[in-house]
């Protein structure tokens, strides 16, 4: 077996998970994993699969025929991820929006060796004060040398306002 990851994005519209669910087991692939979703008005997401190495070749080709409906990219797998053998925690953060922010927040996780499994983020209307603020939900592996109260305190320094919650997993 060959593990595939697809990337996918277009115009949302009805039946676009279905074109590719419809061609993935057209091949006897299994649909392993997905995040999938739709941001101001485009479908995006990315897919993991697994189908019969004699299979590949024809799987691709029967996708790239979905062009004009969704930009397909199809890659090799990596194996197992690094959530699978290392510790993970979960980080949240809460605060005033600007630009920069995502920027400031993964160098901070990058400075501190993190790797991001996951990672989402939504701005919204503060309902009191005015403004727009920015939430973030992240899911990252941990180093053996994480400092835990470190990473927060550094995270926490970008800014005054910014609320940080981590928890292991």
């Amino acid at each position: 077996m060959t593990t595939l990851i697809l990337t996918v994005a277009g115009a949302d519209r009805p039946g676009l998970v279905s074109a590719v669910a419809d061609i993935v087991a057209a091949h006897g692939g299994n649909w392993e994993n997905s995040q999938l979703a739709e941001l101001a008005g485009t479908f995006a997401g990315v897919i993991e699969i697994s189908v019969a190495d004699e299979r590949v070749d024809a799987l691709r080709g029967d996708l790239d025929a979905l062009d004009g409906m969704l930009a397909i990219t199809v890659r090799a797998g990596a194996g197992a991820s690094a959530s699978d053998a290392a510790q993970c925690i979960s980080i949240s953060v809460l605060g005033n929006d600007r630009a920069g922010i995502v920027r400031e927040i993964s160098g901070v996780l990058s400075s501190h060796a993190l790797s991001i499994e996951r990672m989402n983020t939504q701005t919204r209307d503060a309902a009191m004060a005015g403004g727009r603020l920015f939430e973030s939900s992240v899911t990252a592996t941990l180093p053996p040398s994480a400092d835990l109260e470190t990473l927060r305190a550094d995270i926490e320094q970008l800014t005054h306002d910014l609320q940080v919650d981590i928890t292991t997993l």
